[in-house]
């Protein structure tokens, strides 16, 4: 039972150390998975923002850029956010949230909605991509370290497991010839 007690140790610490190499495998290949992505997007941050003519193609690069889109869509819709916007315009073009004093969109009938709330629909979603981006490429850096951690954690363990065993198998080999404990004297 003690050799394979022994075994099953040692076992144990390979397998740590394997399902720790795939997972910093799996975190690098998350991140480049990541960075492909966003660089095949094509890019480029504007020339007012923190990263003026670079290739968006990093997760913090993403993140980045997705809070200089919050700001122009901010200043596009004079600081208001989707939420406090009317939904609709009036005959004056002035925005309302009376359905009935709306104006007609000519071609649909229907009240003619505020165009700036579209811009919030349209940067929430392009920002959200980009922050999720952010939070993914630090998800696979995550991966990567506690993958490492766990080859490390298992590789020493293994050591004091093997360097164990051999005290243990010379006291043992001395007992079978009848000779005295090596370790203690």
């Amino acid at each position: 039972m003690n050799d394979l007690a022994r075994k099953g140790g040692i076992a144990a610490r390979l397998f740590l150390i394997l399902v720790g190499v795939a997972a910093a495998v799996i975190g690098f290949v998350g991140r480049d998975t990541v960075r492909s992505d966003l660089a095949r997007e094509q890019i480029v941050g504007t020339p007012d923002s923190p990263i003026p003519g670079q290739k968006v193609d990093t997760g913090g690069e993403a993140k980045t850029f997705a809070s200089t889109i919050r700001r122009h869509t901010l200043e596009a819709t004079g600081g208001q956010t989707y939420a406090q916007m009317p939904r609709f315009l009036d005959e004056s073009g002035k925005p309302t949230e009376d359905e009935a004093a709306a104006a007609k969109d000519p071609k649909t009938g229907q009240p003619a909605e505020n165009p700036a709330r579209n811009i919030w629909i349209s940067s929430t979603a392009f920002q959200t991509a980009l922050n999720t981006a952010y939070f993914a490429e630090n998800v696979a850096n995550f991966a990567i370290v506690v993958g490492i951690a766990m080859v490390l954690v298992g590789i020493g363990f293994l050591v004091l497991t093997v360097r164990l065993l051999k005290p243990a198998q010379a006291v043992t080999r001395a007992r079978a010839r009848g000779g005295a404990n090596p370790v203690t004297g």
